[in-house]
């Protein structure tokens, strides 16, 4: 290695662990990624302005271009569910119909049934926190265990293997691929249902030891006021989700649930159309013209999959505003608030995003790719690999995704189609895998769970460790090794 390559790879790993560090201790990523990056590259003895201007922020704002209207559609979709009281209808639905007796299930299933449907899971952590206070304490479950119940919901397969779900990190891999969200829906069902009963599994087996050694509730529910305000939360919460959490009280939310039919229907439009239009309705336009400079000289495979899910989440908000209109107290503010809480995650992650096209353009960088291009066991291995390191240094999923595609998704894509591997499971591997160790302690989903759960790291991250990160790497593992044998399905 060079002296040069040297101090090169010294400066990304600088960069790195400068960003790392600031962002944990909530430092805004608006003004750690440029800072990082310009670190990165004066170890490297490169252009610092040209590389603030020319490629980070060309970065940045590619990422906003692409996919801002799902951002924005997603957290207008997940305010309006909220203050419509069609997120409390569902959990309300869940609890009477399974009881204290199975708490732990109506929280997961709950969790599971409003996030698959396109809504935010942190709109879902401030619902369903209250109904599983409630349900654990009537059950004398510890409090302890209920983050991972959520999360396991909310944060585990309808985020990254449920095919079709319109989670951003299912739709950051549809450009690079050429993909649909419902790419190799066989696999993702098969790592949904891994990953769903390796955590129940977990939980009942918790909940058995804790009633043996005679452990209850133990404690009160926190007021959710306190986790709105942490500006600490804040800041880490909107690089590892699509909503702003400080918009949560604004808005009014209605003094009454809508019937559960009325409830579930957005949802059930949301993954409807969005079914329509991946697998029926863009596969049989002429889309043509995108090939002409004026529409970006693109293709119908690099942006049909965006539209699929902005077509799904738009109508489905048309029908939720249609059938709970008189629900929702006061609809512009609800609006209002839903549109402002996209705009610092899609900022924050494009920021994360722009900070790793400046490392993936330093010369140094070289020496990184080929190393992990070279980790044995073919792409699969690779992608999983790269795409779980970066997840769970930059504590955010769709950040670690989107820097291992713009850097490596080329060099993955000629790999597969020189050992035929299909683009679809290429999509799955990478969100699955970036899905899994973006669960760390330093996660913005994590240290916002359990803020409003009212629980600490020492008590309960062991449990989210356990269902988040065991049973999506276990599921991950499943996903390679039967992509490998059987192929996508």
């Amino acid at each position: 290695m060079s002296l040069p390559d040297l101090g090169g790879l010294v400066g990304i790993l600088f960069g790195l662990g400068l960003l790392i560090w600031l962002a944990f201790k909530g430092w805004s990523v608006l003004l750690l990624a440029p800072l990082a990056a310009m670190a990165a590259a004066l170890f490297s003895r490169e252009p610092l302005l040209a590389h603030w201007t020319q490629t980070f922020m060309a970065s940045a704002a590619q990422f906003v271009m692409q996919f801002f209207p799902i951002f924005l559609l997603g957290a207008l979709f997940g305010k309006l569910m909220e203050d419509s009281g069609s997120v409390a209808a569902i959990a309300t639905f869940m609890t009477e119909r399974l009881g204290a007796k199975r708490a732990v299930l109506a929280v997961v299933l709950a969790g599971a049934l409003v996030t698959y449907g396109g809504v935010s899971l942190f709109v879902a952590f401030f619902v369903l926190a209250p109904m599983a206070h409630a349900l654990f304490r009537s059950a004398e479950i510890p409090k302890r265990l209920m983050p991972a119940a959520i999360a396991l919901g909310t944060s585990t397969f309808t985020m990254s293997m449920m095919p079709g779900t319109p989670a951003i990190q299912n739709a950051i891999p549809m450009p690079f691929f050429g993909t649909t969200p419902f790419a190799a829906p066989g696999l993702g069902v098969i790592a949904s249902l891994i990953t769903l009963g390796f955590g129940l599994w977990w939980l009942a087996r918790a909940e058995a030891r804790a009633h043996k050694a005679g452990e209850g509730y133990q404690g009160d529910a926190p007021p959710a006021e306190d986790t709105v305000e942490d500006e600490i939360v804040r800041e880490r919460a909107t690089t590892s989700g699509a909503f702003d959490p400080a918009e949560i009280a604004h808005g009014d939310q209605s003094r009454s649930e809508p019937p559960i039919a009325m409830a579930a229907l957005p949802l059930i439009v949301v993954v409807g159309v969005n079914l329509l239009m991946s697998l029926f309705i863009l596969p049989r336009i002429d889309a043509s013209y995108l090939a002409e400079p004026a529409w970006g000289s693109t293709s119908l495979a690099a942006v049909g999959g965006v539209w699929a899910v902005v077509t799904a989440l738009a109508a489905a908000i048309v029908v939720l505003i249609a059938v709970n209109f008189s629900r929702l107290p006061t609809p512009r503010a609800t609006m209002d608030a839903g549109a402002n809480a996209a705009v610092l995650p899609v900022l924050s992650v494009a920021s994360l995003v722009g900070f790793g096209s400046v490392v993936a353009a330093l010369p140094a960088f070289a020496l990184v790719r080929d190393w992990v291009l070279g980790i044995g066991g073919g792409p699969l291995v690779s992608l999983a690999v790269a795409t779980n390191v970066l997840a769970s240094l930059t504590g955010s999923a769709s950040g670690g995704l989107t820097i291992a595609l713009d850097a490596l998704g080329g060099a993955y894509m000629k790999l597969a189609a020189e050992q035929g591997v299909s683009p679809d499971l290429l999509h799955r591997v990478a969100v699955i895998g970036a899905g899994t160790l973006d669960s760390l302690p330093h996660n913005g989903a994590v240290v916002t769970l359990l803020s409003v759960c009212g629980s600490t790291h020492r008590e309960s991250y062991l449990d989210i460790v356990m269902v988040a990160i065991v049973g999506a790497l276990i599921a991950l593992v499943a996903v390679i090794v039967l992509g490998s044998v059987l192929g996508s399905f």
